[in-house]
């Protein structure tokens, strides 16, 4: 969106099974410097790209930063008017602060897990959207440009604590709110939107691939049903009272089973009906809405995620892939006013042993 955002890379990087550079799509436009934290010249470097900085995110375990003299306190004496950004699942307070976990342990402590999957079996993990990304990285990032339009008019920089929980709980104010309401069953699976109502679910077609129905409303369903050829079977009772929806699903599971996906889709395929087929992740780019909107951008043999949201006047673009460690550094650097004997001294990596999982 316009930023220019610079990665501090360690000098040895870690072998975390990650893709190549190329298809780390989370780090385009971005560029990079590699810096050895562990060093008083490291983090001096990291000091002065501070002063230069409208904001810093970090995203180790609460109190490494400022083990390191890099936290709140020394980069906002460096630059007042900076949003340091921090990243973390527990939060920098609270028992758990300290302890280390990944999305999965994050999104459990928030009910959101446990609301998500299908009765009679386990919670399923939502891939990291709702924990890692949803609950943190957008949060983080709303947190970030509103401290910086702030600071904008105040002159002054704040800290953004972005905890994965706390994002993650927001999520779930809706939800959280039907269950206030009394309009909400802790029960998995019995719910409007959770897979319980029969009229809004994923079914199985004859060919062993899946369509999403949504026909909640009488309008979508009278449609669907006239489309189908098919009529409710009122014995078995009223199909609106959540005691008969699993019987009501049953039969529906047996109505989509009858066609293929493709057949489907293709019955569905003109009016407000409600249904769409779920694409894996191979058929999705070449979906004809997502193709005609753009959603997808080639760029260097990849294919990825266009930008989002969009701009009418100044439209987001993908500039560069994600850099290897310290590419770029000697032209980012000069974009920031660092003199070539500066950029000597920053950009140069040093010999560094593998970090510590604390770190």
């Amino acid at each position: 969106m316009g930023a220019d955002v610079l990665l501090v890379d360690r000098p040895v990087e870690p072998d975390w099974g990650y893709p190549d550079y190329p298809h780390r799509f989370l780090y385009r436009n971005r560029r990079s410097v590699q810096v050895d934290l562990q060093t008083p010249e490291g983090v001096e470097a990291v000091l002065d790209l501070v002063e230069k900085a409208d904001g810093l995110i970090e995203g180790f375990r609460p109190g490494v930063a400022e083990r390191l003299g890099l936290g709140p306190d020394e980069c906002l004496a460096r630059n007042p008017k900076l949003v340091y950004g921090r990243m973390s699942g527990y939060g920098q307070t609270g028992p758990l602060a300290q302890r280390a976990g990944f999305d999965l342990n994050f999104l459990s402590l928030t009910g959101a897990l446990w609301a998500i999957g299908e009765a009679d079996r386990p919670p399923v993990p939502p891939l990291i959207l709702a924990g890692d990304f949803g609950g943190g990285g957008a949060f983080l990032a709303l947190g970030m440009v509103s401290a910086m339009w702030e600071a904008s008019r105040s002159g002054q920089g704040q800290v953004v604590d972005a905890a994965i929980v706390d994002g993650a709980l927001n999520l779930m104010a809706y939800t959280y709110g039907n269950l206030e309401g009394g309009t909400w069953n802790p029960e998995r699976q019995s719910n409007l939107i959770d897979g319980g109502d029969w009229r809004y679910c994923v079914y199985t077609c004859s060919d062993g691939r899946f369509v999403s129905l949504a026909v909640i409303h009488p309008k979508f369903l009278d449609n669907f049903l006239a489309k189908a050829d098919v009529q409710l079977p009122v014995e078995l009772g009223d199909p609106a009272d959540v005691a008969n929806w699993p019987t009501y699903r049953q039969w529906m599971a047996q109505v989509i089973a009858a066609r293929t996906r493709n057949e489907w889709v293709e019955l569905f395929d003109a009016d407000d009906d409600c249904v769409q087929p779920v694409l894996d992740l191979v058929e999705a780019p070449n979906h004809p809405h997502l193709q005609a909107r753009e959603s997808f951008t080639e760029i260097g043999g990849t294919t990825q995620p266009s930008p989002a949201p969009r701009f009418s006047r100044t439209p987001s673009e993908i500039t560069r892939l994600s850099p290897s460690p310290g590419e770029g550094a000697g032209d980012v650097l000069r974009d920031w006013g660092f003199s070539d004997a500066d950029i000597a001294r920053i950009a140069t990596p040093v010999t560094a042993t593998r970090a510590t999982e604390e770190d």
